[in-house]
């Protein structure tokens, strides 16, 4: 069973130099139907103006991970950890006993778009800490290929819970496809273009939850499609 959560039906957030559409809800956005999937709790896609972003502020037992999608966001936390995101990274933050951090739009002239991702982890109290990974495109162009895990496999950034992410970038008419353990369900998020998974149509900023499936079969529809793909218990 599919059941498709279309972009236009996200919450939304506007802060001036903040553009944000939320897949669940987060702060000020509430629907009962959408608090999260499985451990999967937050997709928000964020839009900085140039110069602009999120001040210095806290977090506790979350699995934090950012994919950009165009532009460069400026990352600095309480670990003593600095970088800057592009697109092809993959960074995480595991936020356990307490992190403090802040993320800006690294330019002053361009704007950044990226995702902001929240996994819950399978314990509390973890030693807060970071990592960041580069996967060149043509290492997700027409494969899914695993980005995160549990165990950092295939040189995967390592997710404190039970969950597989995929990254793919498909042509027209190209296809993947992702076998579903028994008991496993899946979410995908369709982050550009246009796709069918198991021959429902989907476009940027959908996303679809996959219950009782055996397998998920994404094919693009349009050129340069890009999806993440959560495998999760």
């Amino acid at each position: 069973m599919l059941e498709i959560r279309k972009s236009a039906d996200r919450g939304t957030a506007s802060l001036g130099w903040l553009h944000s559409r939320h897949t669940f809800s987060f702060s000020d956005y509430y629907d009962p139907q959408y608090t999260g999937f499985g451990p999967l709790r937050v997709i928000n896609e964020d839009q900085v103006s140039p110069g602009q972003g999120f001040g210095t502020h806290g977090h506790r037992d979350m699995e934090i991970i950012s994919y950009v999608l165009e532009g460069a966001l400026e990352h600095k936390d309480s670990i003593g950890t600095g970088s800057v995101i592009r697109p092809g990274d993959v960074q995480i933050m595991s936020a356990g006993t307490g992190i403090r951090h802040s993320e800006f739009n690294h330019s002053k002239t361009e704007p950044v778009h990226f995702l902001q991702i929240w996994i819950v982890p399978d314990r509390a109290g973890i030693a807060p800490r970071y990592d960041q990974k580069r996967f060149p495109d043509e290492e997700k162009r027409g494969r899914l290929r695993l980005v995160g895990s549990h165990d950092g496999g295939d040189g995967s950034i390592v997710i404190h819970q039970d969950v597989q992410l995929f990254a793919t970038l498909l042509n027209e008419r190209e296809q993947v496809t992702h076998a579903l353990a028994n008991g496993r369900r899946a979410w995908l998020q369709v982050v550009r273009g246009a796709v069918d998974a198991n021959g429902q149509g989907l476009n940027a900023g959908d996303g679809v939850a996959v219950h009782a499936e055996a397998a998920l079969a994404v094919t693009a529809r349009s050129h340069d499609a890009e999806i993440l793909l959560f495998d999760l218990p």
